[in-house]
């Protein structure tokens, strides 16, 4: 039986966002007229303006309705919303100027009215929202609006998506498995273990179920096919894992060869106009950085002469980019002069320390205190400054702005799937720094690198670049 609660959730939502826009408008519109003594650029009654806001707030949700905001994708993920809200409520306020215009008749009293509005329209939408987020939640845990799932299979993936999805926050409720021997559930997760799917759906009642996850492929087609028919004659939400879940992300393309469905994987999602678009965002970004910061470079480098006169500034190191290309990456040098230019073997065997080789390597390449780095060289890695200089790398093409870690040869070698993660260029920073930069290990980081190459999307960049800023001025995970 289909689970209205979704439904319901975003009609709930189309309603609040629509008082909550009006709302902040008339904030704007008192704040401006009734509370400000300056004049006014136009006499617009409150109620002509109140008019106005009741025409064109239709427009507004049909904005956000295009960008997804009703949609469970994205309603779901706090910062996909919180980008998507921004430029909707950004387009609906230059529409309501943009129509103001063509009509020619003023429907703000003054200019600060839109910059306010803006502001509490956006403001207002984002409260609703977050209440509107713990409400549901709540009654999730009084058991309202919970989506039962029977899940069928006995992999590790049938494992893990129960344990990753719990009820008082999504909202689904596993009410049967069909397996579980395998891979047995924690103890204090009381879900009902059949032996079969006939078993299952005779003991369930096909209306107390809303959505079925299938996790494995059974040899047998008929097994398959007996699921999939039950959920589609029931009109059950039918959801499938893949066992290998690595093939199935990225870009997913599906067509038709000759009548036949065809499903084409790409190795990454940037391909096509995003790689355009990736580009000329790094070119115009890196530009924009390195002028801006270029009083800073200067500071560095007198610094970095104070302290080590006869020792270089910048250090260059080879790394591997998109698909294998070695590029050599600029930092400010953090090493003492002695150990720079060396691999971390070739250092701790000069200073007489070859037993730091191996705690160092185990540790994830990072020492509670490396001696071969200097106290200013500290100083720049805990602040993030020695990586300034790949703006440069950036601006070349050699690196981009957001993308996986810049990986040396002896990393390489420890990653299966090296190949998968240089299908795009590495980047300056990425979703495994904003993740936990160097405090979580190198399998985990590269995980993190290859969801990011085969779940790219452009505001993902943007989202990763905000992180970044917020992660370097707390020094969360600095190495």
């Amino acid at each position: 039986m289909k689970n209205n609660t979704s439904i319901i959730y975003s009609i709930c939502l189309i309603i609040g966002d629509a008082i909550a826009l009006i709302g902040g408008l008339s904030i704007a519109y008192i704040l401006r007229v009734s509370i400000s003594h300056q004049i006014l650029s136009a006499q617009v009654p409150a109620i002509t303006y109140l008019k106005f806001l009741l025409i064109l707030i239709p427009f507004w949700l049909f904005t956000f309705a295009i960008l997804g905001l009703y949609t469970e994708r994205y309603y779901q993920n706090r910062f996909s919303e919180l980008g998507r809200l921004t430029i909707g409520a950004f387009i609906g306020i230059m529409f309501v100027v943009s129509y103001s215009y063509m009509i020619n008749e003023p429907i703000f009293p003054a200019r600060l009215v839109v910059v306010y509005g803006f502001i509490f329209a956006l403001a207002a939408v984002l409260i609703f929202r977050t209440l509107a987020r713990a409400i549901k939640r709540e009654l999730f845990s009084y058991g309202i609006g919970l989506n039962n799932v029977l899940i069928v299979g006995d992999t590790k993936s049938t494992k893990d998506l129960i344990n990753s999805l719990p009820t008082d926050i999504t909202g689904y409720k596993f009410i049967g498995l069909v397996g579980g021997k395998k891979y047995p559930l924690a103890k204090d997760l009381k879900i009902k273990r059949y032996a079969t799917f006939k078993e299952a759906i005779s003991s369930i009642h096909h209306k107390q179920i809303h959505t079925i996850i299938q996790t494995e492929l059974y040899p047998s087609f008929k097994d398959n096919d007996e699921i999939l028919n039950y959920a589609q004659s029931h009109h059950i939400s039918y959801r499938f894992v893949p066992g290998n879940s690595e093939l199935f992300v990225g870009n997913i393309q599906v067509d038709l060869l000759q009548s036949m469905p065809i499903i084409a994987v790409h190795q990454t999602a940037l391909v096509g106009w995003g790689r355009v678009v990736k580009r000329l965002t790094d070119i115009i970004l890196s530009t924009i950085l390195i002028i801006i910061s270029s009083p800073l470079w200067l500071i560095i480098m007198i610094a970095q002469k104070i302290s080590s006169p006869r020792g270089q500034i910048f250090y260059r190191v080879n790394r591997y980019s998109r698909y294998g290309q070695v590029v050599k990456i600029y930092k400010f040098r953090t090493m003492k002069q002695a150990y720079t230019n060396m691999s971390p073997e070739e250092g701790f065997k000069k200073m007489g320390r070859p037993d730091l080789i191996k705690e160092y390597r185990s540790h994830g390449d990072k020492l509670t205190y490396d001696p071969r780095i200097s106290h200013w060289g500290y100083f720049l890695r805990k602040s993030s400054l020695d990586e300034i200089p790949q703006l440069f790398n950036v601006f070349k093409g050699d690196i981009s702005l957001v993308g996986p870690r810049a990986l040396d040869t002896f990393e390489l070698e420890q990653y299966s799937k090296k190949n998968l993660i240089l299908a795009v260029k590495s980047g300056l920073t990425g979703l495994a720094q904003i993740s936990g930069r160097r405090d979580i290990p190198f399998e985990e980081r590269r995980r993190i690198d290859l969801y990011y190459v085969q779940n790219w999307s452009f505001w993902g960049d943007i989202v990763i670049i905000l992180k970044t800023i917020w992660v370097v001025l707390f020094h969360r995970g600095a190495a």
